[in-house]
């Protein structure tokens, strides 16, 4: 069974993220739906229905002609969350548990993986290939290895992958993200999500484990310096 996650469920957690973190703040004009749609990798249609639920949560406002801002009194009507935000994880330890937890997924996938989930993986790969920004990239390049996760099977594992990529959403991974990225590296870590899921589809394990290995230590090297 192929377990795709809820593209408005995504965009909808990634928006109180921002808001969360008070990325956006109180009457900030957020982007248009279209520029949000291109960022999320979500339809128009998708974009609409969640800021619509935000808008029922007194979360946004929306003036015809104007654009959708966040409503002044925000804060006070955000949802709880299930979890604290891990704020205090660097960048350096979220490389270091994803060198010890992702290569352990993969056998894993290569046991319970179908050809629905290396679709999914080629769609990612062929979607960050086609991205025009960096935002949309690093989308992609997310949903890659969350749908590696997603192949495991493993619901506690998943959901491991899942707090881990909370981390991620963090200004300061962002920021490092953005300054590491070159054209040339991006263009390699599309090669290696490439490779990667060749290796999955052979179903070999040793392989891929050294392929997503050394893809994890290139993109530490880039982004840290080590």
């Amino acid at each position: 069974m192929n377990i795709s996650p809820d593209p408005a469920f995504m965009l909808k957690e990634a928006l109180l993220t921002k808001l969360r973190k008070q990325q956006w703040r109180a009457g900030e004009q957020l982007p248009a739906e279209r520029l949000l749609g291109e960022q999320y990798g979500v339809t128009r249609a998708t974009v609409r229905r969640v800021l619509q639920e935000l808008k029922e949560l007194g979360l946004i406002r929306q003036a015809v002609g104007s654009g959708t801002f966040v409503a002044d009194d925000f804060i006070d009507r955000l949802p709880a969350q299930d979890s604290p935000s891990p704020v205090n994880i660097s960048p350096a330890e979220l490389m270091d548990a994803r060198l010890i937890f992702e290569p352990g997924l993969i056998d894993l996938v290569v046991r319970n993986g179908t050809a629905a989930d290396f679709a999914d993986l080629e769609m990612c790969c062929r979607q960050a290939e086609e991205a025009e920004t960096l935002e949309q990239f690093e989308y992609w390049d997310g949903a890659f290895h969350k749908r590696i996760a997603e192949a495991s099977r493993n619901n506690f594992l998943i959901r491991v992958f899942e707090l881990m990529n909370e981390v991620r959403e963090c200004a300061e991974w962002g920021i490092l993200k953005k300054k590491s990225v070159s054209p040339e590296r991006r263009k390699i870590y599309q090669d290696e999500h490439r490779a990667l899921t060749n290796a999955l589809k052979m179903r070999d394990a040793d392989l891929a484990k050294q392929v997503l290995l050394g893809h994890l230590v290139n993109v530490r090297r880039n982004m840290l310096n080590y």
